[in-house]
């Protein structure tokens, strides 16, 4: 991808945290990356700098296009980054031999007086897992602070009714140092430890508002008493709860394989985002482009998107997650979820998040084509409006002489199309029938000249001649129109470059326009422009000449010579001045002795 492809692409890139992939022409994912700031990370991939790594600037080299999916936050970035990588492992990708997971659970384990511990692997053993967690020292915190909080055991000992009522255990130091109620030994019940469970799943599933009240009563009871180290303790526990996030919406256990749309249209167009889930964890994303033909209803683009989605991508998963209720033709053991809250709620906003923002993000492109259009278009017609004309200026031409004391006169046409220069369509003139300085007949002759051209072409005519100069210049292009019988078709002017005054043919009174004016900066840059490209011409045909008239008189010395011996010593005084080996270095011996015998005026014959 290069870096014009990229400038193009930019704009559509959102500032939000997201993964992005990088794919190569075949379809292949290349890289996954996250990001806190998309635009931001994916601009370090390209422009002047270069990359320091050889790896990155092949990745940058192979991949075809980008493509990006935004997520609420940086956390969630992460976890999709993981998902992402396990699932296509990209041949750029850092991979991790011995497989083990970044990512952390909290397990309630499926038993009598059920533990709770950490794990990186969820079982599917009827044991409730929370997750996944990505910084390891927090999560020991909260396992920690539960433990404190509701003492629970954390041996693995079978706690059978047989085993309990047969007295085969005996309190452990975790009951004497009141880690643990002892459930061992029936100094706590069953149910009042099931009740512990159910409150710490509450907290695990973020409803800890009842945790909170309690903390906070307890930090104030401890103030009251003077107690302040138990209360920085109570307040340090309520802090922990404060600053707790729960379950990431892109990677979920409790949702286990369902595939997700949403969709966002406008009159033209719909985009159907998909999401594809496996094992609780978003492993593809993709947005799917619609264009509307008659007015479709978002259900049945939905519905057709749903079919082609699924069939592209081979996706079996027994349920649906959509914005509205929806009935797949031949598909009536799906299941279709309509959610209104909950995990799976929040799996269908995310997806909404990403359809309603490339719909969007196309709004936004449209709306600043339009906006050029509409400068270009404000600008030309507030110069018909200034010229009194009748058609808009979408074509303007512009003629300038140039010369030296009459030598190697030459002039040059500009051509503006949409206000913009059509750098494509420029010509310049060697003046042939005028000898000395004439600007008059100089300008008459390149006039006549372009516009017979583009007659016998059968070419379109400018709305807008625009000539260098005042009254005199204006009359002489103005009798080359005549001539040729446009001068009708065509509107001209002339601009006196002292005053800015516009002059009309025939019209003794100068036009004044306002200097701020957007209609005059245009003419004035047609006018330079104009005249840079006369001027530019000029001095390469000054050069050439001068190539010419100089070293070429010398005889058996020809241009190619002439041009070797100037960019060697860069003026003919050095060449004259040059020493005999120098030269014979440069253009050989024979040459050498020619330029030698000019210079010393021998006469070789």
């Amino acid at each position: 991808m290069t870096n014009e492809q990229f400038k193009e692409f930019s704009p559509s890139i959102p500032s939000d945290p997201g993964i992005y992939k990088f794919i190569d022409p075949e379809g292949v994912i290349l890289y996954v990356g996250k990001a806190k700031n998309l635009r931001n990370r994916l601009m370090s991939y390209f422009g002047d700098k270069k990359h320091q790594l050889a790896k990155t600037r092949v990745l940058v080299k192979h991949a075809h296009h980008i493509e990006f999916t935004i997520v609420e936050t940086e956390y969630d970035a992460l976890l999709l980054e993981n998902s992402l990588i396990k699932k296509h492992q990209p041949r750029y990708n850092v991979m991790l031999k011995d497989e083990k997971s970044p990512l952390i659970y909290i397990c309630i384990k499926n038993e009598r007086f059920p533990r709770v511990f950490l794990t990186r692997k969820p079982f599917k053993d009827g044991s409730s897992y929370f997750g996944p967690y990505l910084n390891k020292f927090r999560v020991e915190q909260i396992a920690e602070l539960i433990r404190k909080l509701f003492q629970l055991r954390t041996c693995t000992l079978n706690l059978s009714v047989e085993n309990i009522e047969n007295n085969k255990f005996k309190p452990c130091l975790e009951y004497h140092i009141k880690n643990c109620a002892a459930p061992c030994v029936s100094y706590e019940t069953e149910a009042a430890y099931n009740k512990k469970i159910d409150q710490i799943k509450n907290i695990l599933k973020g409803n800890f508002s009842a945790v909170k009240n309690h903390l906070k009563e307890e930090m104030q009871h401890f103030a009251e008493k003077m107690l302040f180290e138990q209360a920085q303790i109570a307040k340090e526990k309520l802090l922990l709860f404060e600053d707790y996030q729960g379950k990431s919406t892109v990677v979920n256990p409790a949702i286990k394989n369902v595939d997700v749309f949403a969709i966002a249209d406008d009159e033209n167009e719909a985009y159907v985002n998909y999401l594809k889930v496996i094992n609780g964890a978003i492993i593809h994303t993709y947005t799917l482009t619609l264009t509307k033909n008659l007015d479709e209803s978002p259900e049945t683009l939905l519905l057709f998107a749903i079919q082609n989605l699924r069939e592209r991508f081979h996706s079996n998963t027994p349920e649906l997650i959509v914005p509205m209720p929806l009935a797949i033709p031949g598909e009536e053991h799906l299941v279709v979820t309509v959610p209104k809250i909950g995990d799976k709620k929040k799996l269908l906003d995310l997806s909404q998040k990403n359809a309603q923002y490339h719909l969007l993000q196309r709004k936004k492109q449209a709306a600043n084509q339009t906006g050029r259009q509409t400068s270009a278009e404000r600008i030309l017609r507030t110069l018909q409006t200034d010229l009194q004309m009748e058609a808009i200026p979408l074509h303007i031409e512009c003629f300038d002489n140039s010369n030296i004391q009459g030598t190697n006169p030459v002039s040059s046409c500009v051509v503006f199309r949409n206000a913009k220069p059509a750098k494509r369509d420029y010509r310049h003139y060697n003046v042939k029938s005028v000898e000395g300085p004439n600007d008059f007949a100089s300008m008459e002759e390149v006039v006549y000249r372009r516009y017979k051209r583009l007659l016998a072409e059968g070419s379109s005519l400018p709305q807008l001649i625009i000539i260098d100069g005042g009254k005199g210049q204006l009359g002489a292009a103005m009798k080359s129109l005549r001539s040729l019988g446009i001068d009708q078709q065509v509107t001209v002017i002339g601009i006196a470059k002292r005053l800015e005054e516009l002059f009309f043919p025939d019209d003794p009174v100068p036009l004044y326009i306002n200097k701020k004016s957007e209609s005059l900066k245009l003419i004035q840059q047609a006018r330079n422009e104009a005249h840079r490209f006369a001027i530019t011409f000029h001095r390469n045909q000054r050069s050439k000449n001068f190539i010419k008239t100089e070293l070429t008189e010398i005889p058996g010395i020809g241009e190619k010579t002439a041009e070797k011996l100037l960019k060697q010593f860069g003026s003919l005084a050095r060449v004259r001045e040059a020493d005999s080996t120098e030269l014979v270095n440069l253009i050989g011996q024979a040459a050498a002795k020619k330029v030698n015998a000019y210079f010393q005026g021998e006469n070789l014959e």
